[in-house]
């Protein structure tokens, strides 16, 4: 018994003193998640941030000193829209997908995935929807927050939610039950249990599919009525779920913006009206402008070469209806369409479709920590000591997001 005590007594002192571990990062400059900040210096205390200012007044006395002499420090970046157990469409369609690849296959490739992500600088994502992977999101998550795997913070949606008749995979004998990519719930009952399910197997957020292709015509329609949307944001909230809704509609987006929800995905066909309405209820949207762009390609579009398919001149004029309106914008791409790690190709493309650098920055950082509800996206006390440097200046030249040479996610170093 004496020889457990002491062991435990080194267990705990050793574990004291590792959480007063002082790291202080000097870069060239930070961005904050708000400005460029010219000779700052970050002083990290554990797995927060513990000052953040000029360089000549962070106290380097007892820490890890680590410069980043040229490059630019700023908040871990945020992926709002991933679907981590999904790999490139040109790779696998969807289809083949969920209904040919098991979870345990599809996991395996996940845990690369993650990896990916986090190398590539993102520390935080919100996956929104398994694709049929049940809960395996929340698996993942698990293995991230226990260390078994490297990767970032995981939001999960879980299984999402599509009402019936309305996803995929299709194309089979009709008598034949196909298990959908997503779980089916329709009116009062089946509603509000599906949503305490996804909630009781861990979700962060409540997915749901605001409209889709389904009945006559290949074109999307709304499938939830806005009775059935407010009653499933109605239940989220009560365990103080916030919910996401993809919609490409504007009927569909209109009725998810009177719903409550918090954040609309895709917009595809939004209207100046619809946009409107979504500012004035501080809903916020994720473009995710890198799929459309993905799988256009993937159908034999020659980008830079041949002109732009008329979905994707659609996708910038909606893009710049949203930014016109001052809705917020969030940085999400639908990553899994394309490589994971590919995530900075959302940022460059929304300064692409006419976003200032600087506010495409700051909805990959301060805007997403905001809107996500998390001590993340801005390099001040008290934060997250989620940090990545980047060579060169983003604000100035978006690409320099592609070269990252350092990552920290909860004050440990990664890269």
């Amino acid at each position: 018994m004496p020889h457990m005590n002491l062991s435990r007594l080194v267990f705990l002192l050793a574990f004291a003193a590792q959480a007063q571990e002082y790291t202080v990062l000097k870069p060239a400059r930070v961005f904050d998640g708000e400005a460029t900040r010219e000779g700052w210096a970050v002083r990290v205390r554990g797995n927060r941030i513990e000052s953040a200012g000029p360089a000549a007044n962070i106290d380097a006395a007892n820490a890890k000193v680590i410069d980043l002499p040229g490059a630019t420090l700023l908040p871990g970046l945020v992926e709002a829209h991933s679907h981590i157990l999904l790999h490139a469409y040109n790779e696998t369609p969807w289809n083949d997908q969920v209904a040919k690849e098991g979870i345990a296959l599809r996991a395996a490739r996940a845990v690369n995935h993650l990896r990916s992500t986090l190398m590539a600088g993102f520390t935080t994502i919100r996956d929104l929807g398994t694709e049929g992977a049940g809960y395996a999101d929340v698996e993942l998550k698990q293995a991230v927050n226990q260390g078994i795997v490297p990767g970032p913070r995981v939001l999960v949606s879980t299984r999402a939610i599509v009402a019936t008749g309305s996803y995929a995979p299709k194309g089979f004998a009709l008598e034949w039950r196909v298990p959908q990519g997503a779980e089916e719930a329709d009116g009062v009952d089946s509603l509000i249990r599906t949503v305490r399910d996804q909630i009781g197997h861990g979700a962060d957020w409540i997915k749901l599919y605001a409209d889709y292709r389904w009945g006559a015509g290949p074109a999307a329609r709304p499938t939830f009525s806005l009775e059935e949307l407010k009653l499933a944001v109605e239940t989220a909230k009560s365990a103080g779920i916030p919910v996401s809704v993809h919609a490409s509609t504007p009927e569909g987006m209109r009725r998810a913006v009177l719903a409550g929800v918090e954040t609309i995905e895709h917009g595809d066909a939004g209207t100046p009206e619809v946009f409107k309405l979504m500012a004035e209820r501080h809903v916020a949207l994720c473009p995710t402008l890198a799929a459309g762009d993905a799988t256009a390609q993937y159908a034999g579009w020659r980008k830079g070469e041949s002109p732009e398919p008329q979905s994707l001149q659609r996708k910038r004029a909606s893009f710049k209806a949203a930014l016109d309106a001052g809705v917020t914008i969030l940085s999400g791409s639908d990553v899994g369409v394309f490589p994971h790690g590919d995530n900075a190709r959302e940022i460059e493309m929304m300064v692409a479709y006419g976003m200032a650098p600087t506010d495409a920055l700051k909805s990959a950082t301060s805007i997403a920590g905001r809107v996500l509800h998390m001590d993340i996206g801005t390099v001040k006390q008290g934060m997250f000591a989620d940090l990545i440097a980047v060579d060169g200046d983003p604000t100035k030249d978006i690409a320099a997001l592609r070269k990252v040479k350092f990552v920290m996610k909860a004050g440990t170093v990664y890269r």
